[in-house]
């Protein structure tokens, strides 16, 4: 028996410890964090967290880049908007019906767009995408070019009042806790080591007879879904849904905070969304360009970080472990 495997055993538990140490800090941080930083900043950092994780089920997990998400995530803010806006429904129910319109859009997209792979791919998704887009600035109940406005946050549960910074911002942040739980539950199932087989070889995943379509639909629409929840949320938050949220830069933001982060990790995305969402902020009333400052740093973190922020910082930690 070799050291390293005499080791094991007691390697799980201070790992375990370790990372619930970890992530107990960073509960205790976001708990604290409203009476220190501007509310609505952190919320959007948060609903952004949620859509890269979305966004990394597919392509850290399942080795699909979509070029095409922001229809999932602006589609679910358009409806929330106007299911709460017109129909009247309290915040949850819009949540969900958000979420319900975005896992359907996604059923219809993968459907179509998995029968391709690699680059054809990712065009398809990015054409469907865009189709609908254009379906969102014409259609008549999504209000063109000036988008859904004054969208009410109502009560969430019946009594708690969304229009107080402090409870909308416990009720987003325990929304996008259960987003993530539900993401990180799917990667550590049988089914999320099943994603994992397709992603690294998809021949031989088939070759054990997996239905490999059938898996990277099931994950495309999941992603869809919770990237709708991430929409659905950003409308709650902002009180509107716009054509920003479909357009293709939109899919292109996401793409980015991924890859900064890190993709194939729970944390990296997360990362990723925090540092972009904080240089769009911050610079927005600044001299420098936002765009070419997002660049540079886009471009530091490849060469410094090839696997991303997270990515590379646990390649480290496993090398000198």
């Amino acid at each position: 028996m070799t050291n390293a495997t005499m080791t094991l055993p007691h390697e799980r538990p201070a790992a375990r410890a370790a990372g619930l140490a970890i992530l107990a800090v960073a509960l205790a941080a976001l708990c604290l964090a409203p009476f220190l930083v501007y509310p609505i900043f952190l919320m959007k950092v948060l609903c952004f967290a949620l859509f890269a994780a979305s966004f990394n089920l597919l392509l850290g997990y399942t080795g699909l880049l979509s070029f095409g998400h922001a229809a999932f995530f602006g589609g679910a803010s358009y409806v929330t908007a106007y299911t709460v806006k017109v129909w009247g429904l309290p915040p949850e129910l819009g949540l969900l019906a958000g979420v319900a319109a975005a896992a359907l859009l996604g059923l219809a997209i993968g459907f179509l767009a998995i029968r391709r792979q690699g680059i054809y791919f990712s065009m398809i998704t990015l054409a469907l995408s865009q189709m609908f887009f254009f379906f969102c600035l014409q259609a008549p109940f999504t209000g063109g070019e000036d988008g859904l406005q004054g969208v009410p946050r109502g009560y969430a549960l019946g009594f708690v009042d969304l229009s107080r910074p402090l409870a909308i911002y416990f009720f987003v942040l325990a929304v996008v806790l259960i987003g993530l739980f539900a993401i990180w539950r799917i990667v550590h199932s049988p089914f999320g080591s099943i994603l994992k087989s397709i992603r690294e070889n998809e021949t031989r995943a088939t070759s054990l007879g997996l239905s490999v379509g059938t898996y990277k639909l099931a994950a495309f629409v999941m992603s869809a879904g919770l990237a709708g929840l991430a929409g659905g949320l950003k409308a709650l938050v902002f009180q509107f849904a716009t054509l920003t949220d479909v357009a293709w830069q939109m899919s292109g933001e996401v793409i980015l905070m991924t890859l900064l982060g890190g993709i194939g990790t729970i944390a990296g995305p997360l990362v990723g969304a925090a540092l972009v969402v904080s240089l769009q902020n911050y610079l927005a009333t600044s001299a420098f360009p936002v765009t070419v400052v997002t660049g540079l740093t886009f471009m530091v973190c490849v060469l410094l970080f090839r696997r991303g922020i997270v990515g590379e910082i646990a390649h480290r930690l496993r090398r000198r472990g």
